[in-house]
């Protein structure tokens, strides 16, 4: 037999000073089997912390594996921004910036890896990939946290993550980063 999903259900007072963004999110997770609690909290902030019209995430969620785990797309359903997780390879690097005029990768990997991963082949535009560094000891703290049915504060300002969560704060810092070699 196989194992389903485990539905989320997250409630996210959003304030996103340092881009001028302020929602209130309810969103529904589902968490693939497979997938860790840091995969899944790194998917949840790369969505609220990219939150614009348009957002969605990908609806065939983990299983499409050539697929974004989150999308932008206008009206008109032109791919915006390829929003990926975790540690993608060069090719799918390369095949998102290729796809979209926007990439995002919002990771917990160590930037020596993804560099690493990234000098395998050319990747067009690689200077242009965003890349957000989140501290994997912040989610680990993070974790025992969430249940099933959560409401969370999440707060950017000045490069700095605050979570309200379960009567009370974790911080850390949300690192912007590059492929590139400095």
């Amino acid at each position: 037999m196989a194992l389903t999903a485990t539905m989320y259900r997250i409630s996210v007072a959003l304030s996103d000073v340092d881009r001028g963004v302020y929602e209130s999110l309810d969103l529904r997770l589902a968490r693939h089997p497979s997938e860790s609690m840091r995969f899944m909290l790194t998917r949840l902030f790369a969505y609220c912390l990219s939150y614009e019209e348009g957002i969605s995430f990908s609806k065939e969620g983990l299983c499409a594996a050539e697929d974004p785990p989150i999308t932008v797309r206008d009206p008109t359903g032109l791919l915006m921004a390829w929003i990926d997780i975790g540690s993608p390879s060069a090719e799918r690097l390369h095949k998102a910036s290729k796809a979209a005029a926007r990439v995002a990768l919002f990771t917990y990997a160590p930037l020596v890896l993804l560099r690493r991963e990234a000098a395998t082949r050319p990747i067009h535009k690689l200077a242009e990939i965003e890349v957000w560094r989140m501290d994997g000891a912040f989610l680990d703290a993070l974790e025992p946290k969430i249940e099933r049915n959560v409401k969370m504060e999440l707060v950017r300002n000045e490069g700095q993550l605050y979570v309200t969560i379960a009567g009370g704060v974790l911080e850390s810092a949300l690192e912007r980063c590059s492929l590139v070699e400095e």
